[in-house]
């Protein structure tokens, strides 16, 4: 049934092979094998961290590297991910554009492009920062590789919850890149980010659960209701807000992050509470707007992690 929803040519083949490809389009290609705009969201999690770890401002330098390193390493994930998933992404609407489904790379290439920034960008950051950060990212690198695309995408639910734990290591990075360790700090906003990705991906999942039941991929929205999902939405949402208040009691943060935190959280459990009430009225659609919550999510992460790069100016 799910093959009728695609052409039947196989994933990744086009009528010229890859060679044949303007050189412009196949370098930005292969930069669409990195996910840029996941990899944004991973930085603005890591250079707060460091202003943090610092109490001021960091070697800018370091900044660089850290983030080139970080760019590198995610963008290896994500290449390896696009080569092992290529055959569900053409069965689904948003990655139907994906380089390896319309034959702009092809599996060989991204599977050696990925491996490549795996090793360079594991070297880059033992070389350039320190070997501790250069575990951390391989460590992440793996987990997203192996236990969330290969072990947990396609068979468990729960696959963004754990999954999501390759997500959080640029905060552990971005302190031990500063500190050369991990402090209680770093584990307070990897915690954060534990609990945050699961209410940040649900609602898109909501809005494309129909792509991911002819994938066959079993996210939560595909396989409980709209009630079951806002209720674990809310659930992970008090506890991802109640744990970003950890750091100014324990002497990490200021007035200022607090303010943001309870502003930013407050809002966030309003939209989520809101989502919560419109799934339990069995509202459906457009008028469900699930997507609200996840832009929002977004900006709190964004939010959040400006005000812990400026509270150290403030105290």
């Amino acid at each position: 049934m799910c093959v009728t929803a695609v052409e039947s040519r196989p994933a990744g083949v086009l009528g010229t092979s890859p060679g044949h490809r303007p050189l412009g389009t196949r370098v930005m290609a292969f930069v669409a094998l990195t996910k840029p705009r996941i990899i944004e969201l991973l930085l603005i999690t890591t250079v707060p961290v460091m202003f943090l770890a610092e109490q001021g401002v960091p070697s800018l330098r370091l900044v660089l590297v850290t983030c080139f390193g970080g760019y590198l390493s995610a963008g290896g994930a994500n290449a390896l991910n696009m080569y092992i998933d290529r055959d569900i992404d053409a069965l689904m609407d948003r990655t139907s554009q994906r380089p390896l489904v319309t034959g702009m790379v092809s599996p060989r290439e991204c599977l050696a492009f990925g491996l490549a920034l795996a090793v360079f960008s594991t070297l880059f950051f033992g070389l350039l920062v320190n070997w501790l950060s250069a575990a951390l990212s391989l460590g992440a690198l793996l987990f997203y590789v192996v236990v969330y695309t290969m072990l947990l995408k396609r068979r468990t639910a729960q696959n963004i919850v754990w999954g999501g734990i390759a997500g959080c290591m640029p905060v552990l990075i971005g302190w031990s890149a500063v500190k050369n360790e991990v402090s209680w700090a770093a584990v307070i906003l990897f915690l954060v980010i534990f609990f945050w990705t699961p209410p940040h991906y649900w609602p898109l999942s909501m809005k494309v659960k129909d792509d991911y039941a002819r994938a066959g991929v079993p996210m939560l929205p595909v396989v409980a209701g709209n009630k079951a999902v806002a209720r674990q939405i809310v659930l992970y949402s008090w506890v991802m807000v109640a744990v970003s208040l950890l750091l100014t009691p324990l002497g990490y943060t200021g007035w200022f992050y607090t303010a943001v935190a309870l502003v930013s959280g407050g809002w966030w459990l309003w939209e989520a509470h809101a989502l919560h009430a419109r799934a339990k009225a069995g509202v459906t659609g457009a008028k469900l707007k699930e997507m609200r919550l996840f832009h929002w999510s977004i900006t709190y992460v964004s939010l959040l992690f400006v005000a812990v790069a400026v509270d150290p100016f403030l105290r």
